[in-house]
């Protein structure tokens, strides 16, 4: 019983801690771009030339639906050249697909750059990653630590993200949303 519990109560190393801190770090950044646009984006949509309901809903379920295509092909192919570059190219698509839509005036455009975002799908790999970088013994500690931060990344975009686009814009979610993709791929480089 005692080996078991000291089993259980194992610190984690000094590069595990850092890799878990970078990943949870990565996936609230990134995640915060996502979470700040739900409480806003259907009413921003709303407004935009071409809008009509299922185009609204089409721009807010346009990220889910690349996002559950291209976690597996996007996992498997880190499994096959690595997991940086999936990570990186991901978070470069992420902001591209937030930059279209921070410029467009179009439903279309808007729907496009969702799209594009949810191409960026990282998820699979940072969570592999953290596999592949902690020991047995702390890897529920681990992906504990990443769900903690998206959802403190969750609870602190729902109520900053209706804020900021109240003072700057929607589009400014989505330039926050791009800007962040660098900030998590430089941190990425960390790793």
């Amino acid at each position: 019983m005692s080996q078991q519990r000291d089993k259980i109560l194992l610190p984690m190393i000094p590069a595990e801690r850092k890799t878990v801190a970078v990943v949870a770090l990565i996936a609230m950044i990134r995640m915060f771009g996502l979470f700040a646009l739900l409480p806003v984006l259907s009413i921003y949509a709303a407004r935009l030339d071409g809008a009509t309901p299922t185009l609204i809903g089409l721009a807010v379920g346009a990220y889910g639906l690349t996002q559950a295509s291209l976690q597996i092909p996007l996992g498997m192919l880190s499994d096959r050249i690595g997991r940086f570059p999936v990570i990186l190219g991901g978070l470069a698509v992420f902001a591209a697909g937030s930059l279209l839509a921070a410029s467009s005036v179009t439903i279309g455009g808007v729907i496009a750059g969702r799209l594009l975002q949810g191409a960026g799908a990282i998820s699979a790999t940072l969570t592999a990653l953290l596999a592949d970088s902690t020991r047995e013994e702390v890897r529920t500690r681990s992906m504990a630590a990443y769900g903690i931060a998206i959802g403190s990344s969750f609870v602190l975009a729902l109520v900053f993200g209706p804020v900021i686009a109240a003072a700057n814009g929607v589009p400014a979610l989505f330039v926050i949303a791009a800007v962040g993709a660098g900030v998590a791929a430089l941190l990425t480089l960390l790793l």
